[in-house]
């Protein structure tokens, strides 16, 4: 993956913060995500693995649209550093 380096740097925030934080919940469901996608790639027909993708892409855009009322700099620098489109807003 080419977010490596991202990684390690939101393990070292992880130490020092609590693991609570929008940008580190964000960081877990895009990686449950990739893992999912990947895993559904071969298995087609994981109708249940469908199902809770949709419920992480739900969790984390519900996320995402928290941190772009509160915090706009923040909302752009994390779908920067994740590779993640920005959603649309209403």
């Amino acid at each position: 993956m080419v977010k490596n380096s991202f990684v390690s740097v939101i393990s070292q925030k992880e130490n020092k913060e609590s693991g609570g934080s929008v940008e580190f919940q964000v960081f877990s469901f895009t990686t449950k995500i990739r893992r999912l996608t990947s895993h559904l790639e071969l298995h087609k027909k994981d109708f249940s693995s469908q199902r809770g993708l949709r419920k992480i892409l739900g969790k984390r855009q519900r996320l995402l649209a928290y941190l772009s009322k509160r915090n706009r700099g923040r909302y752009k620098e994390l779908i920067d550093e994740l590779d993640i489109r920005e959603i649309k807003t209403r």
